[in-house]
This record gives C-alpha cells, structure tokens and sequence, in this order.
C-alpha cells in the first residue's frame, strides 16, 4: 500500500501554479493572508478526515502562514443556522464565525439563495485550472441550482454497499433482491436513523429504485405535499415489508453513519454503506475490516454528488480562506485524499489537465481489491430536489420513531 504524505507532496502546489495574467492578483491575495486564521467548520465524525484536514492545516502554517482550525460539526445544518443568526443581527458583510465550510445539497441552496456565500471565487484559484467542469454535471449544480463559482469542487460521491465476499459472496443490489435477503437474514441488517445524511441518502437511493420513470421525474422536482404521500408510498410500503427481520426489530436504529459503520465492523451486521468508494479499501488498510471487505454499486446505479467548500459572506478571513480552498483542489493534497490509507475519496481533478508529475503522483497510488471498478461501481444517479431530503427524514421520523 502506497502512502501519499500530504505534508511532503503539497510543497510545490498552490501558488506557484497561477496562470501568468493572474500571478499578481493571487500574489496579492497570498499577502493579505499570511497571519489570518481560517476556521473550517466541517464535519467530524470521521477520525481519518479529520486526520487529513489537520494535515492540511499543517501545510498551510508551514507555506502561507495561515492557521487552519476546524470546527467540527455533526451536521452542517448548524452552520448554516450560525450564518442565519449573524446576518439577521447585522454582520452580513463581516464579523462572522466561520471563513470555510464543507457544504453541498440543501445547505448550499439556503445560502445561496438567502445570498449569504462570498463570490464568485473559484476562477480566482490557480488550481482551479486542473477541474474540467465539463466533464460531470455533479461540479456545476448544486442541489439543482447552478453553482457558478460560489463553491469550490473539493470530491466526488457516490453511494454504494460495502460487503465482505467471504460472508456475502453475492450481495443484493436492488429493493426485491435487499428485502429477500433481510428476510432471510433477520437481525443482520439497519440503516442509520435520518436525519443522519447516509441513512437519508438510503431512503433516497430504495425510492429512486423502487419507482418507475415517471416517478423519478417527479423527484427533480420540489416536493408537492399533495402528491408527496403517493409518490413515495412504495418506498414506506418497502420499509414497512422489512422492519420486523431488522437489527433489534426495526424498534431502534444507530444515529450516524459512523455508528453503522461500526456495527458492520464489529460484525453485529453483514451489510453497511459507503459514500466514498474507498471505504472499504481505507478500512482495511486500518486494520478495521478483513481483507475481503468490498464495495458494490447498487443495480442501475447509486446516488452521486460532489462535494464542496464555500466561503460565506460575512467570513473575516477571506483571503486566507481562498488560500486554503486553492490548497485543497492542489495536486497533491487531491491525491493524497484519494488514497485509501489516507481518505479514500474520489477527487474533482482531470486527468488530462495534470502535469506529468501530477499524472504519476496520482498513478502511484495502490487503491487496493477493495475499490471497485467504474463497471462495479456503475452509473451516477442525480440527487432528488433538494425539497425531498426535509419531507422524507420527516416523514420517516412521523412513521417510525412517532416523531
């Protein structure tokens, strides 16, 4: 296994690769830089990524001299409440909380559109020039609306299974194939409870199966609350098919996603979930899962998006924020996040907008038996409006916690 540091690969990134016309106008921001704190309020609930981010901070001190601190935050929602409250008490321009935030979805929408996000920004980044917004729809929309330069591509996701061969040498990849095997398999399967945004992205991946075309359609759509309860009764009927041969009887389920992840390696399930294709691979490289853990996609594809940084409009570090988003779209710290040992997490970057250093850092990486392949993984299937996350996470908890 190959271990990309980042401290030792980021050296020669960032501000060096700024376009010729722009050289000066980044030298300018890298100035007014030097000596801010930037603080990225981000998820942790992940030891490894929290790792990487720590990581990164590190490079920026020792390059820029830029402090990077993380706000670890259990759902991003919070933030973005924070960003409400400070703009409703008159520091819309200044004086806020927070000068980075990892964000996509419905998050980015209510920012977006309440104009809360500082930019356009990201053509002002010199690594920006590696990202081919061309090559996937998932780097320019957001939550269904465009992006246009208000967010920095930072990875890529899909969602899939994650399986050991030897225990489940075929899983199953759709709703009729899932349902029979819970059933013959009682006890062996759960779900993290939404709002829990993998046990959410699995209540979005059962119903875009389990519907026809012209359900699907009405998914890109924001919700209708007279139709809602129609659309989606083949998912409840699905749910409610399967919660007696649960784990615990469908009467609880774990909070998070990590606490899934976890029952999966304690083995108290045989079937958990991945939004990184590298899960598995980072796992067992961590001596969390046996060697024979694996991803499989789900049967006509799982549910895709990317994910992204955003610097709100209020943040007092802006410079020193922009730095940091250059940092993280860099080369080197986009490979090292690739790799299973380190993160496992797809990156934004081209292939084909890399330099011949760029291309054999990448090539370097060992991304292990665990990863699967483009066939395994299959297609990317677009999020639902960003409307049905609310409806469903509270429907669900309407119909099984009595919420």
């Amino acid at each position: 296994m190959v271990h990309q540091p980042v401290a030792r690969a980021a050296e020669a990134d960032a501000p060096a690769g700024a376009p010729a016309d722009d050289t000066a106008a980044w030298d300018a921001v890298l100035a007014e830089a030097r000596g801010q704190t930037v603080r990225f309020n981000a998820w942790g609930g992940d030891p490894k990524i929290n790792t990487f981010i720590a990581d990164i901070g590190r490079q920026l001190a020792a390059c820029c001299a830029i402090t990077l601190e993380q706000v670890k935050l259990a759902d991003t929602a919070e933030a973005v409440g924070r960003i409400r409250a400070e703009a409703a008490a008159g520091r819309l321009q200044d004086g806020g909380s927070i000068d980075l935030l990892w964000v996509n979805g419905e998050n980015f929408v209510a920012l977006r559109q309440a104009d809360l996000l500082y930019g356009p920004f990201l053509d002002r980044l010199p690594n920006a020039r590696t990202i081919d917004l061309d090559a996937n729809p998932a780097l320019t929309s957001d939550g269904h609306i465009p992006v246009d330069g208000y967010e920095v591509p930072w990875g890529l996701s899909q969602f899939a299974l994650v399986y050991d061969r030897a225990v489940t040498p075929q899983p199953p990849r759709g709703p009729k194939g899932l349902a029979g095997w819970i059933g013959a398999h009682p006890g062996r399967f759960t779900y993290p409870a939404p709002p829990d945004f993998i046990g959410t992205t699995f209540l979005k991946q059962m119903l875009v199966m389990l519907l026809d075309d012209a359900g699907r359609a009405a998914l890109a759509a924001p919700v209708d609350p007279a139709r809602a309860p129609a659309i989606t009764a083949p998912l409840w009927d699905w749910l409610d098919r399967v919660r007696p041969s649960l784990w615990r009887q469908g009467q609880a389920y774990p909070p998070s996603g990590p606490a899934h992840e976890q029952l999966l390696i304690d083995r108290a399930v045989d079937l958990g979930f991945a939004f990184h294709p590298g899960q598995a691979a980072s796992a067992i490289a961590a001596g969390l899962m046996a060697d024979t853990a694996r991803v499989a996609g789900w049967s006509g594809g799982g549910i895709a998006n990317a994910h992204f940084v955003a610097i709100p409009r209020n943040a007092p570090a802006k410079a020193a924020a922009m730095v940091a988003a250059n940092h993280l779209i860099s080369p080197a710290a986009q490979a090292a996040k690739l790799d299973p040992a380190v993160w496992g997490d797809m990156t934004v970057l081209a292939a084909d907008r890399l330099s011949d250093d760029g291309r054999a850092r990448f090539a370097a990486i060992d991304l292990g038996p665990a990863w699967p392949s483009d066939d395994e993984l299959g297609p990317a299937l677009p999020e639902p409006h960003p409307d049905w996350t609310g409806w469903l996470e509270a429907e669900w908890a309407r119909r099984y916690l009595g919420g």
